[in-house]
């Protein structure tokens, strides 16, 4: 695997995780925050979004799932700090490096 496709992949899956999290996160903002209703559409929007670059990814989808959820844990981690702005845990930290490690295993038996 060369590291232009591994960069490639792990800007897909980013991707992936960041239209998952935002339609997710919308409807949350009008369930339990009292926003606007109007905010499902850009949230049915990105969660189409997700589904389609799901698709994207090259491997068969349970092994894109299975990796891409190394990713999306990151991913949510990053939201907690940055758009929740909740501190991180060392558990957040440890939980998430077992995590990825078990990504990189899935990657790696790839080749």
């Amino acid at each position: 695997m060369s590291a232009l496709f591994l960069m490639k992949t792990l800007g897909l899956f980013i991707a992936t995780a960041i239209a998952e999290i935002v339609g997710c996160y919308l409807p949350y903002l009008w369930l339990k925050e009292g926003h606007s209703v109007w905010l499902l559409i850009p949230a049915a929007i990105s969660l189409a979004l997700f589904a389609y670059l799901l698709t994207l990814h090259p491997a068969e989808s349970g092994r894109v799932y299975a990796a891409y959820g190394g990713i999306y844990v990151l991913t949510a981690i990053v939201w907690l700090r940055i758009v929740d702005k909740s501190p991180l845990s060392n558990f957040d930290l440890i939980g998430t490096a077992f995590v990825l490690t078990g990504m990189g295993i899935l990657v790696y038996g790839w080749r």
